[in-house]
């Protein structure tokens, strides 16, 4: 139950929710019980147990349902001596259809207020586990499945408001109405209702027993469709390789199997939950039939401790109590799925970053002097990928890396946006260790162009203004035209309005690689991170790139990430990364007179 207050506990602010529910919930009770209170004088007066000349004595006042059951009686008797029978059972019905109305009205206000409560609750939680997912750090991503991920902020939140939630209502409402009625119970038997008080929980022990066994089955459906999620979306991602491959049936056997495995899950899941219903329902129907024979026997005896219309009127309202009861049950075998989906996501919102600023963070607006690498030494779990990197980057200055795949290059750049600390060494920015800068003031001074252009499925207009706002069109077109941009966007149906599609697949490459460009260009920072910029870009589309990157490197202090080494001949110093370590360094031309790694790359490359 600990998760499931957590669960309430993102319904806050409670203060002015809790006593308008629970004034109305407990008028619902109160019409509610009226309702079928009403119906023992009812049954009195049609089967003549109501004398229009019996004697009755206006009651004392007293703050008891008894008085209340004898002020009732003292003017039914009242009715029936005046107005006749007939009369009197004309108002019990407008009575009862009275109450039924407000009965109604005071339970419809009341679950407008549950609904409140739980929309709060999910559009919290779900805000709650994105929160988290922007926050994580980029090493999070790398050990967990996107489609996992999506499932728990998707699936797993809407299980929590179909059954955790959802059963708040029957939770917090029908305990009321078993209340109401074991007092209105008590009123008619003592005894009776005592004897019934000791065979009803009964049927919730039975139902318990069921619910424990759901919620293992839960925590691995729920996990099933993780996975599943994981297989969709690396296929929809995919599909052109799948295809290229003729490996359509490979994905969809894995895709079927793990469908079945979830459709296996979920049907242990309703073998045991739609057990609650049945077991519950026999076992309130034993239990009635107990309290028939004990109020049968009350009834039959020579001496009659309990009138016909009152053992009947006992019996439905009996009827009633086992609805409320019935459902409370129920709700403890569903509430599982909810509870198990709940730490899912728990376990998400509870991650927390191992990149965090330091309490004494130093703000920092632009680059002054340099940023040095001293002593790097950076390893991915037990792989050491960096081994005691020294390097310096000047202000305004250009430096390259080059380098076989895998060497550390793309991590220098990481270590660079503090997506990663180093596990050796430091990193300084004009004297002060990265560590100790205000961090979204730090990323905000870097632009970051990499191979893989990062586009959203919107207009081209907002993908070049992404993350800021008061932008002006004219602004827009000049940080396209300096990306040499402006032309395609130009031809386009739309033009600057055009939607470019999920990651841009409406364009080409070399266009996609130009909008990113546009977007540093606007964002317009001091310092420069190029990833393999050009690389998959044909020959065409590279010239137009690399003329767009010259404009943005202008003035820059630059990371150049490069294969194609034609792209760097003019940087200020080019570091060749082999294996985590610098082999060489030097410009362009120093270094190919050299007999190192970098005269054998530019002899496979033409320029």
């Amino acid at each position: 139950m600990r998760i499931f207050w957590r669960i309430l506990g993102y319904a806050r602010p409670l203060g002015p929710v809790v006593p308008q529910y629970l004034v109305l919930i407990s008028l619902a009770t109160v019409f509610s019980v009226i309702n079928l209170t009403a119906l023992i004088p009812l049954l009195q007066v049609l089967f003549n147990e109501v004398e229009s000349g019996q004697m009755v004595v206006q009651p004392s006042f007293s703050w008891t349902i008894g008085y209340l059951k004898n002020l009732f009686y003292y003017h039914l008797h009242e009715a029936v001596a005046t107005s006749g029978r007939f009369s009197a059972l004309y108002y019990i019905c407008l009575l009862m259809v009275a109450s039924v109305l407000l009965a109604n009205l005071f339970r419809y206000l009341s679950q407008l207020i549950l609904a409140r409560v739980r929309v709060r609750v999910i559009q919290n939680l779900r805000n709650a586990a994105f929160l988290a997912i922007t926050n994580s750090d980029v090493g999070f991503f790398s050990s967990r499945k996107k489609g996992d991920l999506i499932s728990r902020v998707s699936s797993d939140v809407q299980e929590v408001e179909q059954s955790a939630v959802s059963a708040l209502k029957i939770m917090v409402k029908e305990p009321f109405l078993i209340i109401g009625y074991f007092a209105v119970l008590f009123t008619i038997s003592a005894e009776l209702t005592l004897y019934t008080l000791t065979l009803v929980p009964l049927a919730g022990m039975a139902v318990s027993v069921v619910a424990r066994r759901i919620r293992k089955w839960a925590r691995q459906t729920q996990e099933s469709l993780g996975q599943m999620n994981s297989t969709l979306d690396e296929t929809i991602t995919g599909i052109r390789i799948i295809k290229a491959l003729a490996a359509q049936s490979y994905i969809r056997q894995r895709f079927v199997k793990e469908v079945k495995a979830y459709a296996a899950q979920s049907f242990n899941i309703s073998k045991k939950a739609n057990l609650a219903s049945p077991i519950s329902e026999v076992m309130g129907v034993a239990v009635l039939s107990v309290v028939l024979i004990i109020g049968g026997k009350m009834v039959l005896s020579p001496v009659p401790e309990l009138s016909p219309a009152e053992f009947i009127g006992f019996l439905v309202i009996f009827s009633q109590v086992l609805v409320p009861a019935k459902a409370i049950s129920v709700v403890f075998s569903e509430i599982n799925r909810g509870i198990i989906s709940a730490s899912r996501v728990f376990d998400l919102v509870d991650s927390r970053p191992e990149i965090i600023e330091s309490d004494d963070t130093r703000p920092i607006q632009t680059l002054e002097r340099d940023i040095v690498f001293e002593g790097v030494s950076f390893a991915y779990e037990e792989q050491e990928v960096i081994t005691q990197l020294n390097m310096t980057i000047p202000k305004g200055k250009i430096v390259a890396l080059v380098g076989p795949s895998g060497g550390g290059k793309s991590t220098i750049a990481d270590l660079l946006c503090r997506f990663y600390d180093p596990t050796h060494g430091s990193i300084t920015v004009d004297g002060v260790d990265l560590r100790s800068l205000a961090l979204n003031q730090w990323r905000g001074l870097i632009g970051l162009v990499s191979q893989q252009p990062l586009l959203f499925h919107d207009t081209i207009a907002n993908n070049i203004t992404f993350g800021r706002t008061e932008v002006s069109f004219a602004q827009i077109q000049k940080a396209a035209k300096a990306a040499n941009a402006d032309a395609f966007i130009e031809k386009l149906p739309q033009g600057y309005e055009t939607i470019i599609g999920e990651m841009g697949n409406k364009l080409s490459g070399g266009e996609r690689q130009r909008l990113t460009i546009a977007r540093a260009i606007l964002q317009d920072p001091p310092i420069l991170i190029l990833d393999e910029a050009t690389s998959s870009l044909d020959a065409q589309s590279e010239e137009q790139v690399q003329q767009a990157l010259f404009t943005l490197m202008k003035d820059r202090t630059t990371l150049v990430i490069a294969h194609r080494l034609s792209t760097i001949q003019h940087a200020d110093e080019i570091l060749v990364i082999n294996k985590g370590r610098i082999t060489e360094r030097g410009t362009h031309d120093q270094l190919r007179a050299t007999s190192g790694l970098y005269q054998q790359l530019t002899q496979l490359q033409s320029f």
